[in-house]
C-alpha cells in the first residue's frame, strides 16, 4: 500500500537561518543542511550554486546570517533566495573549529524541522561572540553545551541530588551521571572528587543560577568563564557523548590533531 503523499507546504520567505554543513548532490548542486529560527532544522538543495555565475555561491556559507526562501513539498526543499545580513565575518582559526563544533551539536541533537527560536537567538549570539572574539572561546563552548543540552530536553536539574531530591550543598562535591543527574561524591575515602570529574556544589547551583537568568547566554559566560568552564569540560562532554551516540565529536577530534600539529614555542 503506497504511503500518503506529505501535505502541501507553504513557501517560506525571508528566513533567518545559518548554513550548517554542505553536501555536493551533483556538479553544479548542494545539499544544505540550515539551522532556521522558525522552522528549525531543514534540508534543502541548492541548484546550480556551484557554478561560477551563481549568485548564492559567495552567500551560501557556515556562521554567517542569512535570510533564506525556500518551497517544495519533498522531504528536501528547493532553495528560492540567499541574502547575507551582514554583521560580522566568519571566524577564523581556533574560533572557525569552534564554530564548527556548535554546527555538529545542532546536527547531532536536533531533529528536522523541530523549531528552537531561543536556541537559534543564542546560536547566533555564540557566532557572533566568535567571531569578535571578544569573549574566552572555551567559555562560548561551555555556554552553548548547556543550553543545547536543555533546550533539547537532555539536561537534568543542577541545583538537586538526583537520588534523593536534596538541595545541593555548596561544599560538598556532586558528579555528573548522564544517566541519573547529579549524584555526590563521598568526601571520605577512595579517590579525591577531581577524579570523578566532581565540582563542588556552588560550582554546579551557579550555572543553574545562569540558566535560569533572563538572559542566559550572556549569564552562562560569566558562569563559564575560567577555572569552572574548565572543570565542566569532561561532564559535559560525557553526557552529550551519551546521548548523541557518537564517542568522538569530529570537529574536535580536528581541533585536537591540529593542535598537535602546531611547533611548540621555542
Amino acid at each position: 500500500m503506497a504511503s500518503p503523499p506529505r501535505p502541501k507546504q507553504p513557501r517560506v520567505h525571508e528566513e533567518p537561518a545559518y548554513v550548517l554543513h554542505r553536501y555536493d548532490w551533483s556538479e553544479s548542486s548542494l545539499i544544505l543542511e540550515v539551522f532556521s529560527r522558525r522552522h528549525g532544522r531543514v534540508a534543502l538543495v541548492a541548484k546550480g550554486v556551484k557554478r561560477p555565475t551563481s549568485q548564492y555561491r559567495p552567500v551560501l556559507l557556515p556562521l554567517q546570517p542569512l535570510r533564506l526562501g525556500w518551497g517544495g513539498d519533498a522531504e528536501v526543499r528547493t532553495l528560492r533566495s540567499a541574502q547575507w545580513q551582514g554583521g560580522h565575518v566568519m571566524p577564523s582559526g581556533d574560533p572557525l573549529l569552534a564554530g564548527y563544533y556548535l554546527n555538529e551539536l545542532l546536527l547531532k541533537l536536533l531533529a528536522r524541522e523541530d523549531a528552537h527560536p531561543r536556541l537559534f537567538d543564542h546560536y547566533a549570539d555564540a557566532v557572533l561572540a566568535l567571531a569578535e572574539g571578544r569573549e574566552a572561546q572555551a567559555a562560548v563552548v561551555r555556554a552553548f553545551e548547556l543550553l543545547i543540552l536543555r533546550e533539547a530536553g537532555l539536561l537534568p536539574a543542577l541545583d538537586l541530588e538526583c537520588a534523593s531530591l536534596a538541595p545541593l550543598l555548596p561544599d560538598a562535591h556532586y558528579r555528573l551521571d548522564p544517566e541519573s543527574g547529579l549524584r555526590l561524591v563521598p568526601a571520605a575515602g577512595g579517590l579525591p572528587p577531581q577524579a570523578h570529574h566532581a565540582l563542588p556544589g556552588e560550582s554546579w547551583l551557579a550555572v543553574q543560577a545562569a540558566l535560569d537568568d533572563p538572559y542566559p547566554f550572556a549569564a552562562l559566560l560569566r558562569a563559564c568563564h575560567g577555572a569552572r568552564g574548565n572543570a565542566l569540560r569532561q561532564p559535559l562532554r560525557e553526557l552529550l557523548h551519551y546521548h548523541s551516540g557518537v564517542r568522538v565529536f569530529q570537529t574536535r577530534q580536528l581541533m585536537l590533531d591540529l593542535r598537535r600539529l602546531r611547533p611548540s614555542p621555542a
